[in-house]
Parts: C-alpha cells; structure tokens; sequence
C-alpha cells in the first residue's frame, strides 16, 4: 500500500513518517506540506493511504480530503478534537488526534 503524508508541521510530519516506516507493509511515496503539493503528486503516482492533516493554510485537509475519488483511504490528523464529525462525514477511516 503507498501512502503520502500532508501535514504543514515539519515535526508531526516527520513523527508520523517515522512511525508509517516501521510498517512493513506501507509505503512512503512521499511527504508533504501541503495540498497543492500532494495532489501533483497524486496526480502522479499511485497513492492509496493519505495520512492528512485538518488544519493547513491555503487548503484545509477536510476541503482537500472532499475533493479526492473515493478510491483514496484517508486518515485524517489534528490537534483539534472538534473535527472529529466532520471527519466521520467525509468517510475517513480513521481521525488522529496529535
């Protein structure tokens, strides 16, 4: 499974792409800060998992997750609670809270 990583801070990012390497079983095509980053290169690439953060300037990551095909499994990241519906809503797979 090749997943990408979207999240706008560079710890959390590289947090979750140490704790994704320790998955045999999931691959890392990439890491990125934000949306209009991750989708050329999901545009790309053959991408299945996004581990997504909510809250990113520019483009959120609940406006971005909406706009995917539905072949994509999303789950969405925050620091914020409140998102967890919304998250529901959109058919993640599952929410993290940082």
């Amino acid at each position: 499974m090749n997943c990408i990583i979207v999240d706008d801070e560079p710890l959390a990012r590289e947090e979750m792409k140490n704790l994704i390497e320790e998955i045999s079983s999931i691959q890392i095509v990439g890491t990125f800060s934000n949306a209009i980053s991750a989708l050329e290169c999901i545009k790309t690439n053959p991408v299945d998992l996004l581990f997504l953060d909510i809250v990113m300037p520019t483009v959120n990551g609940l406006d971005f997750a909406q706009s995917l095909t539905n072949d994509k499994l999303v789950i969405l990241m925050t620091a914020y609670a409140q998102y967890a519906l919304q998250s529901y809503d959109l058919e993640a797979i599952d929410y993290l809270l940082k």
